[in-house]
């Protein structure tokens, strides 16, 4: 079988924000890669780095922000700032990529829409950027058509029409084809299925992970939620305090997780099926401008060891394809068992033949 290309490496990204109260440490050594058809669950609570991660690779930090350590190699081609000679040249690269073989999925439409331009001008729009020669009347047929695919009824009509005339899902809808417009090897979604109700984003859900198989863009899912992932990922990683602490196949982390943040997660998340009581996360993240000298989730952590609290983890390999950073599995390490909870939800699973019922 041929090995399939790999469209995104970062490696060992490190991310700082200058504030006036110091200098917040958002994103710490992560390193991740996602190769092309390929859907990657990026996990974690509000804070933890997720987004952050993804604007550095699309070049959108905000003016304080700076990628300090790293390499971002796209489709084959270095994108770090620091392999540029100057700003502007590292701009001027970054917008021929955004929106054309990068794209991404912003969270609510309706601040990504404009709302006083037509949904047609708005996707027309992305496509003339992009595709020099292609002529108005072409540009607007590949609207319809992109509208179309997207399950937008009546498209010959409705591409006429402003934002608030489309519902919540519908407008997603569009983001959605927009994103598609210039067929990108790599498509980020930020969180894309939040404003929207459990109907909507089931069919949102759906509606990305069918467009990664037909034309084989991969895929980065951003979201606080494992249940979101739990049918679409290939692969998932844990994010907390600006550090990857998990990352395997979504049957690694979904049978077997590792992490104790990642039991945190998985104890926390419903289930229709779970008549236990669902166990809070105690406690806050860390403030990043003074990071943990240890592991950052030891604080929160009833299984918390006494070098947790004196040294960072490294990452432990556990399989081919799984990987967790905690001294619970450090050979000497005390034995702990997954809680309850979660083995109960990994038998319900093993029973039913799926990840979950979230």
């Amino acid at each position: 079988m041929e090995e399939k290309k790999t469209i995104l490496d970062v490696k060992h990204l490190r991310v700082d924000f200058t504030t006036d109260q110091g200098t917040v440490q958002a994103v710490r050594d992560v390193s991740f890669s996602v190769k092309e058809g390929e859907i990657l669950g990026i996990v974690g609570e509000s804070g933890s780095g997720k987004s952050v991660t993804m604007y550095s690779v699309m070049g959108l930090l905000a003016q304080n922000g700076s990628i300090n350590e790293g390499e971002i190699v796209f489709n084959g081609e270095s994108i770090a700032r620091k392999d540029f000679p100057d700003n502007r040249s590292y701009e001027k690269k970054m917008r021929e990529i955004r929106g054309n073989t990068m794209a991404m999925i912003f969270q609510d439409p309706m601040t990504f829409l404009n709302p006083v331009l037509t949904i047609g001008k708005q996707i027309r729009e992305t496509l003339l950027n992009h595709n020099p020669k292609m002529t108005k009347k072409e540009a607007n047929e590949r609207a319809i058509e992109l509208m179309r695919q997207v399950g937008i009824p009546a498209p010959e009509k409705r591409i006429n029409q402003y934002p608030f005339e489309f519902s919540g899902g519908m407008r997603q809808r569009i983001v959605i084809a927009i994103a598609l417009a210039n067929k990108p090897k790599l498509i980020i979604a930020d969180e894309p299925t939040t404003a929207l109700d459990v109907t909507i984003q089931a069919q949102v859900l759906e509606l990305i992970q069918e467009m990664s198989r037909q034309t084989g863009a991969a895929v980065i899912m951003i979201t606080h939620d494992l249940g979101v992932v739990a049918n679409m990922a290939d692969r998932i990683g844990v994010m907390y305090a600006g550090k990857l602490v998990e990352t395997g196949t979504a049957d690694d982390i979904f049978y077997s997780p590792a992490h104790p943040y990642t039991w945190a997660l998985l104890s926390a998340m419903p289930d229709v099926d779970t008549n236990d009581r669902l166990e809070a996360i105690p406690g806050t993240p860390p403030n990043m401008i003074y990071p943990p000298v240890g592991d950052a989730f030891a604080d929160r952590n009833k299984y918390a060891l006494k070098i947790d609290f004196e040294m960072q983890p490294p990452m432990f390999k556990i399989s081919d394809t799984h990987y967790a950073a905690t001294w619970l599995l450090h050979p000497d390490a005390p034995k702990v068992e997954i809680p309850k909870i979660i083995t109960d939800r990994i038998a319900r699973m093993k029973e039913k033949g799926g990840k979950s019922n979230a």
